[in-house]
Order: structure tokens, then sequence, then C-alpha cells
């Protein structure tokens, strides 16, 4: 029987992670978690409450609320992927828009989320056998995985991907207000006090800048065989 490892692929906002991770997963009957999701769900509950917008964060009111956030994935056959529910409440749309991806660093420099989150998603992969994507997995949650990827890629390669991807949802937003918060999300991010992106030491760094999905994933698969061989 083979081996079942743990995969953390970490990495800058939309370079993919997530397409990735889904493939990996459903080629080795892996389960996939995506934490991006899971803190994407705490700055909706945040907005939904009224605890964050633009200009305004009320930190403690988060904090003292997060006993009353509930996180689950739910498989969903027909798109052949888990979605993400806040409170028993499909979310996976809510929380895919620009305006929570313009609050959801915030949310997620908060060391009380991320303990929260960190203690949820290591208990999801504790038998192995998972493909984990975020920022902080190879580093915080699963710094002893058998295989850790960093991804990254260009901002305007990224801001283009991720504009693409919103205007094929029927978003009204611009190539400009994306590439601005794709550059404002990797400030936040490596620079926040607890668990900043970075690229841990034995993490395999990957540039995907130009390389499509298919070359990403075979290249990826050949790695994984490697370490279950």
């Amino acid at each position: 029987m083979r081996q079942k490892i743990t995969i953390a692929i970490d990495g800058f906002s939309s370079t993919g992670k997530s397409t990735i991770a889904k493939l990996l997963a459903k080629k080795y009957n892996y389960i996939y978690v995506d934490t991006g999701a899971m803190y994407r769900a705490v700055a909706l509950f945040a907005k939904k409450k009224h605890f964050i917008g633009k200009d305004f964060f009320d930190v403690e009111k988060l904090i003292d609320s997060l006993d009353a956030i509930s996180l689950q994935f739910r498989f969903n056959e027909k798109l052949g992927f888990a979605e993400m529910f806040l409170n028993d409440e499909n979310v996976e749309n809510e929380i895919r828009t620009l305006e929570i991806s313009q609050l959801v660093s915030k949310v997620a420099a908060i060391s009380e989320v991320r303990k929260k989150l960190v203690a949820e998603q290591q208990a999801m992969g504790k038998n192995g056998g998972i493909v984990m994507d975020g920022r902080d997995i190879g580093t915080v949650v699963f710094p002893y995985a058998e295989l850790k990827i960093f991804m990254t890629a260009s901002a305007d390669k990224r801001a283009l991907r991720r504009h693409k991807e919103l205007v094929e949802k029927g978003d009204a937003v611009t190539y400009e207000e994306i590439l601005h918060n794709v550059k404002e999300r990797d400030r936040i991010d490596t620079t926040r006090e607890d668990s900043p992106l970075i690229k841990a030491d034995d993490a395999i760094e990957f540039d995907n800048s130009d390389l499509g999905i298919q070359e990403q994933f075979e290249r990826i698969c050949g790695l994984i065989d490697e370490r279950i061989n």
C-alpha cells in the first residue's frame, strides 16, 4: 500500500495554489483543505457583524466572537470539491469576492484568529493523506510535512489571472483594482508579526509565472511520487 504523506502548499495570493491542490487531492485520493477559505469565512463573518469594513476594524469584537464561528468543509459531488460553510450556511461564493479579498489579510493577521484556525487545520491533517494550501502550512501548521511547495509568480501575472476569474463570474472589477489588491495583500502577508508568509527552509520554490496548469501539475506529481516511493 502506498504511504500517505502530507503536502503543504504555501505562496502568494492568486498563484493558483488551490487549483493545483484540488487536482493533486483528486489524483492521489487525498483530503484537500483550502485554509484561505477559512480565513475568508472569518472575514465574511466580521463584515456581516459590522466589525470590519474598508476603513475600520474592531479587532476586539472579532476576538470576543470567535467562539461563535463554526467552519466546515462539505463535499459537493456535482462540483467535485468541498465548499465552505460558515455556521451551517454555504458561503463559498460570498467569500470569493474582491471585497472579502480586501479584508482577509487584515483578519488573518490577528493572532487569536490564527490560533483558532491553525488548531482546526492540524486536527484535519493529523493522519496524513492531506493536501493543504495557505500562507503558513509548511512553517506553522505542518512543519514536518513530507513535501512543501512554495508558489510564486509576478504580481502582474497574478492580477491578470484573478481579474479574468472575477470577470468570468460577472464581477465588475478593473485590472488596476486587482493589481493593487494583490500588492497590498503581499505587503500585509509578508510583514505581519504572527506567522508571516515566508518560504520554509526545506520548501521547493515554484515560480509559475509562465507555466500552465497541466505543466505545473505534472511537475508537482513527479515530486510527490519521489516522496511516496
